[in-house]
Order: C-alpha cells, then structure tokens, then sequence
C-alpha cells in the first residue's frame, strides 16, 4: 500500500508539471470547446496505454541498441508541436462544435483524438518515463510481474485521464471568461503557440540518459 502510495504520488507531480499535453489540453478547450478537449484527453490516454505497452515489450532497450529510432520519435514529434504551434498562432476566432451538425462533429471529434494521441505517442520523454517508473514499483515477489506491469499501467493512465479531463475543463472555463475579451485571445492565442513551439524546440535537443 505504502508504495502504490508512493507511486501515485510520483504521478501527480509529474502530471502537475507543465508540459505539451497540458498544453493542448488548455488551448483546445479554450477555443474549441469542452467535447473536443475530453476528445483530446481520451487521445492521451490511449497514448498513454500504447507507452505502458510499449514499455512493457522492451522498447525503451531498442532506442538504447538503435540511437537512430529515439532521433526519428523525437523530430517526428517535435514536427508535430511546431505544427500545432504555428496553426494555434493562426487561429483567429473561439470556437466550438458543440452544436455541429452530425458528420462535422464526427470529423473534429476524430481530429482532435487523433491531436491527443499523437501529441503524447510521438513524444519519447513519455515512453522513457513509463520505462524508468514503472519497474521501480515492481516487486518480483508479489506475483507475476506482467500482471503488476499490468496493473500499475492502469493506475497511470487512470490518473492521467482524471488531470486530463481537469485540465481540458479549465480550458473550457479559460475559453468563457476569454470570450469577453478580444485583446485577451490573442494574448492566449500567442502564449499556448509560443509555447508548443517552445516544447518543440526543447525536444529537438533532448538526449537519452
């Protein structure tokens, strides 16, 4: 108990830490509304669920042997933010599908799982973190070991649906109060964009420990 205490602890503060899911989060639910930023975190989630799996079969150890597989995740994912920076910066108008007709509102749900999911997936700090936190809270001795991987994989992506949903809440609660204010979306529209291209460019020099 004392240590899935511990391991749930050592979730919240890396799911409190600022970061380019929480990002995209805030900025969807600012401009496009609530269903497209719990899309957004159902995206993640499943993200999150391919990295425990991922973790689990050993992946980590690939980009270890094949330095050349991290590199490709890493500027393929920081593509991905620049991309989603420069379209936040282009964005002129709040919006939101809430009351789009069926077919539309389909497409954009799919669009904006498909922004969480790869935001997340093709980020690998996220996979690397479930490689490295995970095996600490394995005990060899408390039964079989992919059950335990298992288990503790739900409990991440559990706790990281409940931030996510959070913050995609708060983004929705940003996107009212911006409403009343022209001025104060652009200020958001720059400082979500200036930020994912941030992440992007931090990702673009991160290194395997």
């Amino acid at each position: 108990m004392a240590e899935l205490w511990l391991f749930l602890m050592a979730l919240t503060v890396a799911y409190l830490l600022p970061g380019p899911d929480m990002i995209v989060l805030l900025q969807t639910g600012a401009r496009q509304g609530r269903g497209a930023a719990l899309a957004t975190a159902v995206g993640l989630g499943v993200a999150r669920g391919c990295h425990v799996a991922l973790a689990a079969l050993g992946l980590s150890a690939l980009f270890k042997t094949a330095p050349w597989t991290f590199d490709a995740v890493r500027l393929t994912g920081a593509a991905y933010l620049l991309w989603i920076g420069f379209q936040c910066l282009r964005t002129t108008l709040l919006s939101s599908f809430e009351g789009a007709g069926i077919e539309a509102g389909k497409r954009r749900w799919y669009q904006a799982i498909r922004r969480g999911l790869l935001t997340n997936l093709l980020n690998p700090k996220a996979l690397l973190f479930c490689s490295v936190l995970l095996p600490q809270f394995i005990d060899p001795k408390g039964g079989p070991v992919l059950e335990q991987f298992a288990t503790l994989g739900v409990v991440l992506v559990g706790v990281g649906l409940l931030f996510d949903c959070a913050y995609a809440l708060a983004g929705v609660a940003l996107g009212r109060w911006l409403q009343r204010s022209p001025s104060a979306q652009r200020v958001q529209q720059w400082l979500f964009g200036s930020l994912l291209i941030g992440f992007a460019v931090r990702l673009t020099f991160v290194q395997q420990t």
